[in-house]
């Protein structure tokens, strides 16, 4: 990654700044968009849901771009407001859609890009009170393999989908130890994820060591997808 220019969309907290911090320490030029001050890169104030991206504070060329922002709201479905579900879609997914559709002409100026989007556990494993960022994170699933379709060879696009992890996103939900428990034991890997353990998967798809794979989803789920015990 030494020397290529990746934007980060959000990356000042979470798993954004731990995917910032990698991406600095391997070399590369690293821009990031987001609310509040990264604690790595060239910091651009940037609100996914109300600003557009202004291509001329960017590079002429993106090699990777990765979009962070998101949200957890579980409600059961009768007390979900249409306000509500608009705000995960639109956070999620539009916004996401968009700043793609933004710096677009960047990356396709580049031999080689990569595109990393987020989903969850979630979108394809049906839990209760999650209808909301399930229906949100269903279409970025369907995005990233639309995108993958539409922008190879040059561009890859895939998606990093975790569990619950320990991030600030999520304090609300893992805020007492009992909660925590409760929630690693829901893991096969009998723990919660760290910011870490999905930054590194996101590392990975916007790095060359992933460069055969499109259209993927990853899951980064301490195996609550796919292993029963």
């Amino acid at each position: 990654m030494q020397g290529k220019n990746i934007v980060l969309i959000g990356g000042s907290y979470g798993i954004g700044a731990s995917l910032a911090d990698m991406i600095s320490t391997a070399g590369a030029n690293l821009w990031v968009l987001s609310r509040s001050k990264a604690s790595a890169g060239r910091h651009i104030a940037f609100n996914a849901v109300t600003d557009r991206i202004d291509q001329t504070v960017l590079p002429d060329i993106i090699h990777g771009l990765a979009y962070l922002p998101g949200s957890i709201q579980l409600k059961p479905i009768s007390r979900l407001t249409d306000e509500e579900l608009l705000h995960d879609l639109n956070i999620n997914a539009l916004c996401a859609a968009r700043c793609i559709r933004d710096v677009l002409p960047l990356l396709k100026k580049a031999e080689q890009a990569s595109i990393v989007l987020f989903s969850t556990v979630a979108a394809q494993q049906g839990m209760p009170f999650h209808s909301s960022v399930a229906m949100a994170k269903g279409a970025v699933e369907g995005l990233t393999r639309a995108l993958a379709a539409e922008l190879a060879p040059r561009i890859r696009v895939n998606a990093v989908a975790p569990s619950l992890t320990d991030t600030p996103l999520a304090a609300k939900f893992l805020s007492t130890a009992d909660r925590k428990m409760a929630s690693a034991k829901r893991h096969p890997l009998m723990r919660i994820g760290t910011a870490g353990d999905v930054a590194h998967a996101a590392f990975y798809l916007l790095s060359d060591a992933s460069s055969w794979i499109t259209g993927q989803v990853l899951h980064v789920d301490g195996g609550l997808s796919a292993v029963r015990l």
